[in-house]
């Protein structure tokens, strides 16, 4: 097929095509949109409010007062062999968890053990024990 049979289309004619696209395209973007999902806002603050929570390990103590909240633990399973193994870094967020649910902002572990025997429904354990404690601001 030869182009010099196609017919030509002016300038001002592709104007009006794109301006008439444009307007269709906006028309569409201003109707009554709405947006449904399946995230829940308190899992996601559940999640991440472990991050809130300070980890004090060792010889890293806190510096200045603070209340004791009470003991914690962490716990990560290795459900079967096909799972991911258990791991401290699991355990230690778990415990971290479980300060924040008792309102601290930071956690003393005391010891983490590593458990590979079989136990409890688990392949692989790894477990975490610590105090949950609320520091006070240093204003």
């Amino acid at each position: 097929m030869d182009c010099a049979y196609l017919p030509l289309i002016s300038g001002q004619t592709m104007k009006i095509i794109l301006s008439s696209a444009l307007v269709l395209l906006l028309s569409a973007c201003a109707s009554d949109y709405s947006f449904n999902s399946n995230l829940d806002g308190e899992a996601i603050n559940d999640y991440f409010k472990a991050g809130d929570v300070t980890l004090f390990e060792g010889d890293s103590l806190p510096k200045g007062h603070y209340e004791l909240k009470g003991l914690v633990q962490g716990e990560s399973c290795q459900a079967d062999v096909n799972a991911v193994p258990a791991s401290l870094s699991e355990a230690r967020t778990e415990a971290r968890r479980a300060a924040a649910d008792k309102g601290a902002n930071g956690i003393i572990i005391k010891q983490c053990v590593m458990m590979e025997e079989a136990a409890q429904g688990c392949v692989s354990r790894a477990l975490c024990v610590g105090q949950a404690i609320k520091m006070t601001s240093a204003d």
